[in-house]
This record gives structure tokens, sequence and C-alpha cells, in this order.
């Protein structure tokens, strides 16, 4: 099976240095399954977010979806690497930290959910003691580990696997020849798997075909989610837009420094005929001459005209210098959110909260739970009622 929209590419003549990639990821890996490398074990629920394969799959509105399911259960940590930031070391987020000392995603999410603790490690092990142990930190409850599938030295309470449905796992290769991190076979190591960026007229049909293509255990549970677009907020002031608002004639420059911009691309096109895309790799530093070049494209394009860019995109461009005044004012991300298809969102928000309350190191979330009996989903808008734990 192959999948509609599908962004594969693989580069049949770098097959053999996959190969030899491979013989030495099977080999670490083999080492940490056999016991010569370690994994540690921590008293505190800790949950994995992460993928097999180089570029996006959805990381980070995942890790903001469980965010919003337990930060009014439980103290919630985000741990990330701080990919492309330019600190090292151990860095716990405040609300004067610049993007550039945490990167991109993990500045996107303090900017989002301001009574969490976000923090930056590329030493898990490190970070994790820091977190549990630092005054600012110590009433953590749980950890979100962000990108950590691959980081065994630490092992997760409950380990997420992200799949790209338009870049299925099954029809990839390893490095450099495709995109995968390791082969494929690692994802028996997760609990969960999400096919993520799935369709929302998925049918019955092709469910049960993508469960029996990703060959889980039984042990694995599968889920499938969507991506949804909420509306289109001012990079640099109040102003909020729905998509719709859009006019069709509006000239939308979409500025993107992610891994797959073709989704976006895609779903932005029924809002406008004149899309016009500029595109930068993932987790782009936008330079002096990047800024002077988005001013051009923008200044170029007949009115009305507007800038849309992704979240993590937004981030780096707050931190930019050079942005001429009406770029600036034209300038709107766009949020999104996941949502779980085929009705799994309770199923998966049990199982998630469920391990949380079980393995706190007090009962503080129990509490949390009693006062919080009434509450929504923790995925705002789309569910009422609560979540029962009886028999979890």
């Amino acid at each position: 099976m192959r999948t509609e929209g599908d962004f594969i590419k693989i580069n049949e003549w770098l097959l053999p240095l996959s190969w030899l990639y491979g013989i030495g990821v099977r080999f670490r890996n083999l080492m940490f399954d056999i016991g010569i490398l370690k994994s540690r074990r921590y008293d505190i629920p800790i949950i994995s977010v992460g993928n097999i394969t180089v570029g996006g799959s959805g990381k980070t509105p995942h890790v903001e979806y469980l965010i919003s399911l337990l930060e009014k259960r439980a103290k919630v940590a985000v741990l990330s690497r701080g990919y492309k930031r330019k600190s090292r070391g151990y860095v716990l987020a405040t609300e004067d930290t610049a993007m550039r000392d945490i990167g991109d995603e993990p500045y996107q999410m303090k900017k989002k959910f301001g009574n969490i603790h976000i923090a930056v490690d590329k030493d898990r092990r490190h970070g994790i003691e820091r977190l549990t142990s630092d005054r600012e930190t110590k009433d953590t409850e749980v950890i979100l580990l962000d990108d950590a599938y691959q980081h065994r030295y630490v092992k997760a309470g409950i380990s997420i696997l992200l799949v790209d449905y338009h870049r299925l796992i099954i029809y990839d290769r390893l490095l450099p020849a495709g995109r995968l991190r390791e082969p494929q076979s690692g994802k028996s190591r997760a609990d969960i798997v999400i096919v993520t960026k799935c369709p929302k007229d998925l049918k019955p049909m092709e469910y049960r075909v993508l469960q029996r293509a990703m060959g889980l255990y039984p042990y694995q549970k599968l889920f499938f989610t969507s991506i949804e677009y909420c509306g289109l907020k001012a990079l640099f002031g109040n102003r909020e837009m729905a998509l719709s608002e859009i006019r069709k004639d509006t000239n939308i420059l979409l500025l993107t420094g992610i891994a797959s911009p073709q989704q976006i691309v895609m779903d932005i096109k029924p809002y406008s005929k004149n899309i016009h895309p500029m595109t930068f790799a993932d987790h782009h530093q936008f330079t002096a001459e990047d800024i002077k070049e988005i001013n051009r494209r923008f200044n170029s394009l007949p009115q009305p005209r507007m800038i849309v860019t992704t979240e993590k995109d937004g981030a780096r461009l707050e931190d930019a210098d050079g942005l001429e005044k009406e770029t600036k004012d034209n300038i709107f991300v766009l949020p999104i959110r996941v949502r779980f298809m085929s009705d799994g969102e309770k199923t998966f928000n049990n199982k998630i909260i469920s391990y949380v309350r079980k393995n706190t190191r007090n009962s503080t979330m129990a509490e949390r739970e009693n006062d919080n009996s009434s509450a929504d989903s923790h995925h705002p808008g789309h569910r009422s009622g609560t979540i029962s734990f009886r028999n979890n």
C-alpha cells in the first residue's frame, strides 16, 4: 500500500552506505538489548515522544497535546535537547529566556504553557536529575521527553513513536539513502505508535490496511491523528483571523523552515489561489540576507498580501532583526493541534493519565483529579464529560 501524497524519495545509489550505517545502529541497539549499555529507570513518570525518521513527524503538537492533557492534573516538565540552540548544558527556561538559548520548539512551548517547566539538556539523564532535584523544579511530577526515541540511556515508562502518514517507515530506508535513523524493527520498543498527519477523510478500510501494514505486536497500541489548524495570529501584535476570512485573491507568502512543507502548502491552497512558497531547511536560522529577501519577496507581491508561517518559524522570526514595518505588520503564524481519529482520543487519554496517576511520587495528582472532576477532555472544545480512572 502506498499513501496518497506520499513524500518518500529513496536515493538508491546510497543504499550501500545505508547498509553500513545499519550495521552500526543495530550493534548499538544490541548493546542495550543485552545490557552492556544500560538504560536507567526513574521513580517519576516519564513519557518519551519521538520518531525513527529524520525530519518532522509532528512531535511538538503531540507533546503539546500531552501538556494540555496533564497540566491541570500534575506538575509537568518538558525536557528537550534544544536543537540548534546557542547555549550549552542544562538550561531551564524562564519568561525572559531567549529563543536562541533553548531552541525554537521549546521556546514555542514555553510561550504557550507558562505554568510548566521547560528545560533543555543534550544529556537527558543529567536533565532529569536537575529537574527532580533543583529547588525551582523539584515539584515536577511527570516529565515529557521530546525527541528521545533513540536516547536509550533513559527508560521511559511510556514510549510513543510517531510515524508520518505520508512517509510510512515500512516504505522508507536507512540514512543516507532514506530518512530512517534506525531499522524499522526499532518500532518494537514503542508502547504506543501514532500515525500522524492522516487525511481527515480516512476510510475504515484504510485504517485496517494501515494496521496490518504496520505489523505491530499485541502489546502495542496504534492510534491515528490528523492536523487541525487553529486561527491565524499576528506574530507582532494581537490580531487574529480565521482561515476562512482570507480573501481568495490574497497573495500569501508561505514562509516555512520545516522538514516537510508540502503538506501545509496543500492545506492552505483552498483559502487562496495565490500561494507563493518560500522554503528554508528545517530549524533554519534566519540570516540578515534571508530577512532582506523576505522583505523583498513580500514587497513584490500585489495587494492584498500577507505572510503565513508556522509557529516554529515564527519563534525564529521573532528573534530576527531587519524586518520592515509593513512586513512585520502582515506576518501571521498558523498554530496547529492534533485530533485523534477513529474514536481513539478517550482510549489514549485514559492510558496516559492512568500511567501518570499510578506512578506519581505523591498523591497530589489524585487530589487534582478530584478538583478537576468536572473539567473537559483537556483538548479544549472537543468533548464534554470527564475521564474515568476505574479499572485502568
